[in-house]
C-alpha cells in the first residue's frame, strides 16, 4: 500500500460506511484506507467492488468486540485516524436482542477506544477518534422543536440507549485520557446500497414484489431524510476539520411523516413500473405499532452549516428517484441480500 497515513473505517462495509470508505479512497489516495468489518447480515463487500483493487483500500475481516484481534491490528497498522461506523442500528431488532446491540454498540467502542488509548497514550498529535452516532439518543420531539448539540440524551429504545452509552464512552476517555474525539449524530439516512430492513428500501423491494406494506401505527411518525452520500460529505469535513471535543449534528432539514414518504413513494415507484397511479398505495397495510416509538425526529444543523460549511446538495425528491434507479439498476444485489435469514426476520417482523 502507498501513502503513510493509517486510517480505520469500521463497518465500512455496511450501507453508510461503504459510502465513507469509498469516498476516502477516491479523494485522498495518499490515505491508507482499512476497512474493518465483521460482514453480518448488512455488511456486503458487494457495496465496495468498484474500489476493491485500490493500492490505498485494505479490507479487515474482523469484529470490534475481539479484543485480541482489534489491539493486533492497532499495533501492526498503527491507525492515526478512526471513524467508527460499525454498529446494530435497526430498532426493530434491538428490541428483540438488546444484549447483541450492547455488546456490539457499548463493549466494541470500548474496546475500539482502548486500542486507540494503548498506542497512542500522551502522543496525540495528529490523531483522532470520530464517533459516528444517531440522533435517536435524544429521544422523541413533540410537534415542534429541534435537536442541537445541547439537547439532553433521552434514549427510548435499546438500540438508541447503546448508542447513548456509547456516546458517553467516547467523551468520557477524552476527559479521563486526553483522547482527541469527534462525534456526530445523524438524521435517517437513506440511498444506494441499504439494507432493505429500513423503510425506504424496504418499501422498493416490497412494492416491486406486490406485496404489503406495514406502517406502524398511524403512519404519523415523523423522521428527518438525509441522502447518504451528503452524510459522507459531511464525515468527510468533521474528520479533517472538526474541532476536538465537539459534536456535530447532521440532518437534512428535510421532515416527512411516515405514511406522506410512503404514498410519495408509491407514487414515484407506480410511474417507474409504469403501473396505474394509486396501485401501490393500495398494498399499505396498518401493522401493530413497536414499543418504545419515538413520535418525532428533526436535526438542527445549523452548527455544521456555520462551521464548516456543509449543507446537503440532493433534494428529498432527487434523493428519492436516484436510489430507486439504483435499486432498478441493482436488482441481483437486491435478490441476494433478500434471501436466506432476510425471508426469516421479515416473517417474524411483519406477519
Amino acid at each position: 500500500m502507498i501513502g503513510n497515513k493509517n486510517i480505520l473505517i469500521t463497518g465500512g462495509a455496511g450501507f453508510i460506511g461503504s459510502h465513507v470508505v469509498r469516498t476516502f479512497v477516491n479523494k485522498y489516495p495518499d490515505y491508507n484506507i482499512f476497512n474493518l468489518d465483521s460482514l453480518t447480515y448488512a455488511g456486503n463487500l458487494e457495496n465496495l467492488k468498484d474500489v476493491q483493487n485500490k493500492n490505498n483500500y485494505k479490507f479487515l475481516n474482523g469484529d470490534i468486540t475481539d479484543e485480541i484481534y482489534i489491539n493486533k491490528i492497532f499495533k501492526k497498522h498503527q491507525f492515526e485516524g478512526i471513524i467508527h461506523l460499525a454498529a446494530e442500528s435497526h430498532v426493530d431488532r434491538s428490541i428483540s436482542d438488546p444484549i447483541g446491540f450492547a455488546k456490539t454498540n457499548i463493549l466494541g467502542t470500548i474496546i475500539l477506544l482502548n486500542a486507540f488509548k494503548n498506542l497512542w497514550f500522551n502522543n496525540w498529535l495528529g490523531k483522532s477518534f470520530y464517533h459516528v452516532s444517531t440522533d435517536e439518543v435524544y429521544g422523541s420531539l413533540g410537534e415542534s422543536g429541534l435537536f442541537t448539540e445541547k439537547t439532553s440524551y433521552d434514549p427510548n429504545s435499546p438500540y438508541s440507549a447503546s448508542k447513548a452509552s456509547s456516546d458517553h464512552f467516547v467523551r468520557a476517555y477524552g476527559e479521563t485520557y486526553g483522547l482527541p474525539y469527534v462525534i456526530s449524530n445523524c438524521s435517517n439516512n437513506y440511498g444506494p446500497n441499504h439494507f432493505p430492513e429500513k423503510l425506504i428500501p424496504l418499501f422498493i423491494n416490497n412494492i416491486i414484489e406486490e406485496k404489503p406494506l406495514p406502517v406502524y401505527g398511524d403512519g404519523n411518525y415523523t423522521r428527518d431524510w438525509l441522502y447518504v452520500l451528503d452524510h459522507a460529505i459531511a464525515i468527510d469535513l468533521v474528520f479533517h476539520k472538526g474541532i476536538n471535543s465537539q459534536t456535530y449534528n447532521i440532518g437534512g432539514f428535510n421532515e416527512w411523516k411516515n405514511i406522506d414518504l410512503v404514498k410519495l413513494l408509491c407514487n414515484l415507484m407506480d410511474t417507474k413500473l409504469s403501473r396505474k397511479s394509486g396501485t401501490s398505495k393500495k398494498l399499505i397495510t396498518y401493522v401493530k405499532d413497536r414499543p418504545g416509538h419515538d413520535l418525532r425526529y428533526a436535526i438542527d444543523a445549523t452548527k455544521i452549516n456555520r462551521d464548516l460549511g456543509w449543507k446537503p446538495t440532493v433534494t428529498f425528491e432527487e434523493g428519492l428517484a436516484k436510489t430507486i434507479d439504483w435499486y432498478f439498476d441493482n436488482s441481483e444485489w437486491l435478490k441476494n441480500v433478500t434471501s436466506g435469514e432476510y425471508q426469516n426476520y421479515y416473517k417474524s417482523q411483519y406477519n
